[in-house]
């Protein structure tokens, strides 16, 4: 269970990664395979080893995302489209507009069964220097 505290961090960092990064910073697109990433915002969380990375994910309808995790907590709401959020330990979840969903650190997790194309607004407070997304196995 998420406490008051955590959430209250990853909020205060979501804010500073807006403020942190910097005006004349271009977004930095990425994806393959009907996944698409934009980096919004990058900043560096204070006095700490991690940042803020903020990003819309889009996700064509009929793609599923495979099992990966983050090194560092996930923060997401859906802006809008279907689909459904599978979290190892936890009951499968269907994304709808509207949703939001917290994952933590190293969590493996993925999407799948998307029905209409889902957009994501995401934040990850991760660890510097570490790719924000690895595969995992299974």
């Amino acid at each position: 269970m998420i406490t008051r505290r955590i959430f209250a961090a990853c909020s205060i960092c979501s804010s500073f990664g807006l403020i942190a990064a910097s005006a004349d910073a271009q977004a930095q697109s990425t994806g393959s395979g009907g996944v698409r990433r934009n980096i919004l915002a990058r900043g560096d969380a204070p006095d700490s080893k991690y940042e803020v990375v903020q990003m819309i994910i889009d996700i064509d309808a009929n793609t599923d995302v495979p099992r990966h995790t983050h090194p560092g907590f996930e923060s997401a709401t859906i802006l809008s489209g279907q689909g459904e959020l599978y979290i190892e330990g936890r009951s499968d979840q269907t994304m709808t507009t509207g949703n939001m969903y917290l994952i933590p650190a190293s969590t493996p997790h993925g999407v799948r069964k998307v029905t209409s194309p889902l957009r994501i607004a995401a934040t990850y407070t991760v660890e510097k220097g570490k790719a924000i997304l690895t595969p995992a196995p299974g």
